[in-house]
């Protein structure tokens, strides 16, 4: 096999001890060859972190690398319990939520989701990308769930872990299910998406803009069709992001833009840009959230920033540091999302900035939940528990 081992010494020379234990840190796994990740974020595929073994690929001398297939997207169909999802964390206004897929074919480099694979027994790596899992009932349950007696409702979050819009949606059209049992239901929905392909449920989208049931959010990190596509492989690019905005926006959405992540020396330098853009296109309100790096993120960003951006690898990480106390990454409540310190605090007053400038500032209407009608539940089969 023609894999060769996370090295990185010749286009990334650490200065102090401290890059030099980062930079080996990072080389603890194998590269997976280029060729079979075609179209790939990541570049390692390590063992999940609740696995007895770790397993890694190695030249043997025996094998070539055509002997080895490139990573293809594969679904499995998953069978949850239910559909709807708790949370009671300080950090987002939402306290329940929807997954129509568990994976995300988009492949962001940054996506705090990753770790959830390992729950599945697969790696936050490559596997995160290209073994997914689909959830074809959870339409079901959710019009079961719905239909529960005493039922109160409340603005239900779509794509806050995976994106309901990446590219398998176009065969499995789950998440247009859900908004078509929201829909009917007269409930509040809120969607943060990458993908131009929601405008396809603009019909359902209007209606329920309509009555004030829904709420649109685009995430658009970039405005550089190059770094997009290194770091968000199969997302949508930055123009038909923008485009989706547009045509949300004039469909009488309510739209709004995240910027996010904000990543240091990377891509933050385009946040006015970013709100200048989107603004232009229709979006009224706006967001941001400073790159978040738990668990097996880390070393996978670590890993795809000294391939892509060497030169920037010792600058970017000092400042995400700085930012986190120290480390890669702090997950205390208040300060995940914005970060901590000068260049923290400085992100946010240009932020403040911006959105003052254009007018961004104002909130919009909360979303109705007293319209309510509950699903008459005809040929839904119940609970026996």
């Amino acid at each position: 096999m023609n894999e060769q081992p996370l090295a990185g010494q010749a286009a990334f020379a650490p200065a102090n001890t401290a890059d030099i234990a980062d930079a080996m840190i990072v080389s603890a796994g194998l590269r997976i060859d280029v060729d079979r990740r075609r179209g790939r974020a990541a570049g390692l595929n390590p063992s999940g972190r609740f696995e007895p073994l770790r397993r890694e690929t190695f030249d043997d001398g025996w094998q070539n690398l055509e002997d080895l297939p490139p990573f293809k997207t594969e679904v499995q169909i998953e069978k949850p319990r239910t559909a709807i999802t708790r949370n009671e964390s300080p950090d987002i206004p939402f306290d329940r939520s929807i997954n129509p897929y568990r994976g995300c074919e988009h492949g962001c480099i940054y996506c705090f989701a990753r770790p959830t694979h390992a729950y599945m027994g697969l790696s936050a790596g490559l596997d995160f990308e290209a073994k997914l899992f689909a959830k074809p009932d959870a339409a079901k349950l959710l019009e079961r769930e719905l239909a529960k007696p005493g039922y109160k409702p409340r603005v239900i979050a779509i794509g806050t872990n995976t994106d309901p819009y990446q590219p398998i949606e176009k065969e499995w059209r789950i998440m247009r299910q859900i908004l078509e049992v929201l829909e009917k239901a007269n409930h509040p929905v809120s969607i943060v998406t990458k993908s131009a392909m929601i405008m396809r449920d603009i019909d359902i989208l209007s209606a329920m803009a309509e009555r004030n049931l829904v709420r649109v959010s685009l995430s658009v990190t970039t405005l550089d069709r190059k770094l997009a596509r290194t770091m968000e492989p199969r997302a949508s690019t930055p123009t038909r992001r923008l485009e989706a905005i547009r045509a949300l926006s004039e469909a009488g959405i309510q739209t709004s833009v995240m910027a996010a992540p904000m990543i240091p020396a990377l891509n933050d330098h385009e946040l006015e840009r970013i709100l200048d853009s989107a603004h232009a296109a229709g979006a009224a309100e706006a967001g941001y959230v400073i790159l978040r790096l738990p668990l097996e993120v880390s070393p996978l960003f670590r890993d795809w920033l000294l391939q892509n951006y060497p030169d920037r690898y010792r600058h970017v990480m000092s400042l995400v540091r700085s930012m986190r106390g120290g480390k890669d990454y702090d997950a205390e409540f208040g300060k995940r999302m914005k970060g901590a310190g000068p260049y923290a605090w400085q992100i946010a007053r240009r932020f403040e900035m911006a959105t003052k400038r254009l007018g961004m500032t104002r909130r919009s209407m909360p979303l109705r939940d007293d319209l309510f009608v509950p699903p008459d539940g005809s040929g839904v089969q119940l609970s026996l528990l």
